[in-house]
């Protein structure tokens, strides 16, 4: 059975950092791209940051770009993603992808940045 289990969210403040993680099973996991995205209520989700299969090769939405790091460990079927200086628009729930042939998601993460 496919799941993508995504963790680390939680309640920030303003500045501050968070690193979540996305562990994947029931595929392999090496032959997958890898993907970020977000979704607020009410709007479409919204492409974050992918990594490829090797880790090689990253790219990030604009928004993220300089304040976020997305890496992965396909040891241990999991991919992460590191912000910093995360603001409040950055509120979300993160949800992470593995894109081949097929497409798998998460259930999401909630992310908070507030005072």
């Amino acid at each position: 059975q496919v799941q993508l289990v995504e963790s680390g969210g939680g309640l920030v403040q303003p500045g501050g950092s968070l690193r979540l993680s996305c562990a994947a099973s029931g595929f392999t996991f090496r032959r997958y791209a890898m993907s970020w995205y977000r979704q607020a209520p009410g709007k479409e989700r919204e492409l974050v940051a992918t990594i490829t299969t090797a880790g090689g090769n990253t790219n990030y939405a604009d928004s993220v770009k300089g304040r976020s790091t997305i890496s992965r460990d396909n040891a241990k079927n999991s991919v992460y993603l590191q912000m910093n200086s995360l603001k409040p628009e950055d509120t979300d729930v993160y949800y992470c992808q593995a894109l081949w042939i097929s497409s798998y998601w998460g259930q999401g993460t909630q992310v908070t940045v507030s005072s």
